[in-house]
């Protein structure tokens, strides 16, 4: 699992960018434990904390990350299948072909530790944050 997170850091998409999909992912499987931990890293890697906010809620000043959140929020929601006109809204926001398939790359990745965390209920060892979605 680190290892994954590491080769996902030397990619093309910024670590802050990444926080803001694993956060979006988080609030949509529930994962309180991931949405903490996400939400203090991409703090660190410049995120503002409105940022943060609303990047759990899938959105995003910036056209290009919100196109990102969507994206990513449209393959967890109906389990990735996404279309063509999906893709092409990538695209047009600036994403390369490389960059598409990291952003599938972060969301299968927290998929994996959502749930890893959801089903052994780890206890959160970070500033909680709260869940926007009702269970």
């Amino acid at each position: 699992m680190w290892g994954s997170f590491g080769a996902l850091g030397g990619g093309t998409l910024s670590a802050k960018l990444g926080e803001q999909i694993a956060v979006a992912v988080a609030d949509r499987n529930q994962c309180e434990y991931c949405l903490s931990a996400h939400t203090v890293l991409g703090r660190k890697a410049g995120a503002t904390a409105e940022e943060m906010t609303a990047a759990q809620a899938g959105h995003a000043a910036d056209p290009k990350t919100d196109a990102a959140l969507r994206f990513a929020l449209k393959l967890v929601e109906q389990r990735g299948q996404v279309n063509g006109d999906d893709v092409h809204r990538l695209r047009d926001a600036g994403f390369t072909d490389e960059g598409i398939v990291e952003i599938v790359a972060h969301v299968a990745l927290n998929l994996f530790t959502n749930y890893v965390n959801v089903a052994l209920n780890v206890p959160v060892d970070f500033p909680q944050v709260k869940l926007r979605r009702a269970a």
